[in-house]
């Protein structure tokens, strides 16, 4: 299991916590706002189903939930994709299960790259890049390695798959380099998808840093018996910091949420803190690493993110098992630890989230246990 070492320096917590329990109130000496964190109203944390399918394939990176039935998906359960195989050497997953919310595990697809209907650099290693589309499609990222290090790694693709789990076309080129992870918005036969990219320059640079790191949107043109097709593509986000490393594969922005307005936020996980591109949906070129909404205080290595109901923005610590809410104004009002296995306590543990429907919780996948769990 991979393990990311102690990458950020953070802030002591404003109050202790529990296996399950909840801190509330502003970090680094921020004022409170007056509305109530999302996360405040959940008090227990479930395992929902082991994340593993028959192949052995371990550690679970994205979190997808859907939202329309067709085919073999069904509404409301859970798709997770898988990095590592069962030797456990990452950038070599290559299942993606589905997950009723019951708890029921069974097999979406097992994408073979010798299958694959277009190119695909590098081969298959399944991303937290997970997002599934009204319609039935799926797509994936791709950033594969061929002895699960990431001096092997190559630039792979985005996958998409149709809703009986039968990849239909990869998306190369238009920027995709490392696709880390991914966010979709969808407006009748068009799909903006927005996709972190982690590997510009960053293996030739040995594990130094190089701030090279892009966010690219994709707009996709939807059909319903064809794929996808990618009709535009503008870099929103640049200059992010990106490095590899032995123990979490590679290290850049990741996580990737869209609010209100048309903001997208970025877990900037190198640089611990969470950023805003503004317009990103509408704009012509890039914003660079965008304006900072928070940095340190309780985020310890942010990966995973996804927008809460209220518009707050959620994280998952790459280094101590918290999930994180802050406020669009950059107030970290809500913490909670979601797991204490790991060494240190937490430490690779998460990675993708999403909002459980009827605002019911927050999936999440434990990468230490392989199992998606619920706090709610």
């Amino acid at each position: 299991m991979s393990l990311l070492n102690r990458i950020v320096a953070t802030a002591a917590a404003a109050a202790s916590l529990t296996a399950a329990g909840l801190a509330m109130g502003p970090a680094a000496g921020a004022t409170p706002t007056p509305s109530s964190p999302f996360i405040a109203r959940f008090h227990k944390l479930t395992n929902i189903a082991s994340t593993v399918p028959g192949n052995g394939d371990v550690n679970p990176y994205g979190v997808a939930v859907v939202g329309q039935s067709r085919g073999r998906l069904h509404r409301g359960d859970v798709l997770v994709s898988n990095f590592n195989n069962k030797a456990n050497l990452q950038g070599t997953g290559t299942t993606i299960v589905e997950i009723s919310p019951g708890g029921h595990q069974t097999l979406f697809s097992r994408i073979r790259a010798s299958q694959l209907p277009g190119s695909c650099p590098g081969g298959v290693g399944l991303t937290t890049a997970l997002v599934a589309l009204r319609g039935g499609w799926v797509i994936v990222g791709s950033l594969p390695s061929t002895n699960g290090t990431a001096a092997t790694a190559k630039a792979g693709c985005l996958i998409v798959l149709d809703s009986n789990g039968v990849v239909r076309r990869t998306i190369t080129g238009h920027g995709i380099n490392g696709p880390w992870d991914a966010v979709a918005v969808q407006r009748g036969q068009r799909a903006d998808l927005f996709v972190t990219n982690v590997l510009n320059g960053t293996v030739a640079a040995n594990g130094r840093v190089v701030h090279r790191g892009t966010v690219v949107r994709l707009g996709l043109r939807l059909f319903r018996h064809r794929a996808p097709l990618v009709v535009a593509s503008t870099t929103v986000g640049s200059g992010f910091a990106q490095q590899t490393n032995a123990a979490a594969f590679v290290i850049g922005p990741t996580g990737l949420g869209l609010g209100r307005g048309g903001t997208l936020y970025v877990a900037d996980t190198s640089a611990n803190r969470i950023t805003a591109i503004p317009h990103a949906i509408t704009r012509h070129g890039t914003a660079g690493t965008g304006a900072v909404v928070t940095r340190n205080g309780w985020l310890n290595a942010p990966l995973g993110l996804t927008i809460a109901p209220n518009g707050d923005v959620l994280t998952v610590n790459g280094n101590n098992g918290l999930i994180v809410e802050t406020t669009p104004g950059g107030v970290q009002v809500a913490k909670r630890l979601l797991d204490s296995a790991g060494s240190p306590k937490g430490a690779g543990a998460l990675f993708g989230l999403a909002i459980a429907p009827r605002r019911s919780g927050v999936y999440y996948v434990d990468d230490v246990t392989n199992m998606l769990r619920l706090l709610h």
